[in-house]
């Protein structure tokens, strides 16, 4: 299905605006797309499109510690040392289509859960549906990886349990979070919480 402007970044904005989040899309210019993360983390990449994204995060960071809050966990106290390829290779894990749209939404909610939808005026298929319009701008071919840990398949994640866990990116005491990789863009969608 293809996608403009209008139509994903309303669907950014209904879905996250009212939460706490970093939701951007960089250029994919390295065969290792872990790079091209790690630019749109540090804030070092525009949106290839003009496209608008959002930041939650912005007043946090600064120019020396661009990528905050992500940061290398073991150090939550120190954002000075930023997250290398290696970080996100332990902490990412691929999952599949179905299961990246189900995280879209979830990250709407504390807790990375899918109990708490009924704040929104549409239906669960509705809600869907904006999730497909924010996956349909990377095209047929993406993969998709995230940090959230639950239950399941191999590549499936189960959000009817009571609750998921996750390898921090950030200092935040919750950070849940997907990262799309096409041929072209790389896009982060990520919630933070205090627990």
């Amino acid at each position: 299905m293809p996608i403009d402007q209008e139509s994903w970044e309303s669907a950014v904005l209904h879905l996250y605006d009212d939460g706490f989040a970093f939701l951007a899309t960089g250029p994919r210019k390295h065969e290792d797309w872990r790079a091209d993360v790690l630019a749109v983390m540090e804030r070092a990449v525009p949106d290839p499109r003009g496209w608008a994204g959002l930041d939650h995060t912005a007043n946090e960071r600064s120019s020396e510690h661009p990528a905050v809050p992500f940061c290398r966990p073991s150090f939550r106290a120190d954002p000075s040392r930023p997250l290398t390829p290696a970080d996100l290779g332990e902490r990412l894990h691929g999952i599949d289509r179905a299961s990246a749209e189900n995280l879209l939404l979830a990250l709407t909610d504390d807790g990375c859960t899918l109990r708490n939808l009924e704040r929104f005026s549409e239906s669960f298929d509705e809600l869907q549906g904006l999730a497909r319009t924010i996956l349909a701008r990377y095209g047929d071919a993406f993969t998709c990886y995230t940090n959230v840990r639950s239950v399941g398949h191999i590549g499936t994640l189960d959000f009817g349990g009571k609750s998921v866990g996750w390898m921090p990116m950030t200092f935040y005491g919750e950070d849940c979070g997907l990262v799309v990789v096409s041929d072209t863009e790389v896009g982060l969608f990520w919630a933070f919480g205090d627990i």
